[in-house]
C-alpha cells in the first residue's frame, strides 16, 4: 500500500516538471553602459523666513575625494552657528564658530507665558477593610416528614 502511494507521488511529480527545461535567456541589452568616474558636484541652499525666525543653509562641493562645505543656523539666543568642514580619507573635520552675542530677553517673546503650576496631589491610605469572620451555619431543618398518627 505504501509502495503504491510512493510510486504514484513520484509519477505525479515527474509529470509536473516542465518539459524541455526552463530555457532562461538573459536580456540582450542591459541599457547604456557608463564609464566609472569620480564624484563631482556643487550645491547650495538657504532658508531665511523672518516671520518665523528660521535662518539656516548649507553649501558643499566635491571633486573626487576632495569634499568641502559649510552649514549655518540661527540659534534661539540670536547667535549664528557656522560649521565649516572638509572630508578626507581619515574622516570628517569640522570647525565650529559662533557669530554675535547671546541675547536672553527678560520678558518672554511671542506671547509665551509660563504655565500655571500643577495642583498639588496628596496620597491618603484607604480605610482598612472590615474584619470578616466565619460562623458555622445553623443546622438545616429535617427534610423528613412524619405523617400524623403513625
Amino acid at each position: 500500500m505504501k509502495t503504491a502511494a510512493l510510486i504514484l507521488s513520484l509519477a505525479v511529480a515527474a509529470w509536473a516538471v516542465p518539459q524541455g527545461g526552463y530555457n532562461y535567456q538573459a536580456p540582450a541589452s542591459q541599457g547604456p553602459q557608463y564609464a566609472s568616474a569620480p564624484a563631482q558636484y556643487n550645491f547650495q541652499w538657504d532658508v531665511n523666513d523672518a516671520p518665523s525666525g528660521n535662518f539656516y543653509g548649507h553649501q558643499e562641493q566635491r571633486d573626487g575625494a576632495n569634499t568641502q562645505g559649510s552649514y549655518y543656523v540661527q540659534l534661539p539666543d540670536s547667535r549664528l552657528m557656522r560649521v565649516e568642514y572638509y572630508v578626507d580619507e581619515t574622516g570628517y573635520h569640522p570647525t565650529v564658530t559662533f557669530e554675535g552675542e547671546a541675547q536672553f530677553p527678560s520678558a518672554p517673546s511671542r506671547g509665551y507665558s509660563q504655565p500655571a503650576p500643577a495642583p498639588s496631589q496628596t496620597y491618603s491610605r484607604p480605610a482598612p477593610a472590615p474584619q470578616q469572620t466565619y460562623q458555622q451555619p445553623a443546622p438545616a431543618p429535617s427534610q423528613f416528614y412524619s405523617t400524623p398518627g403513625k
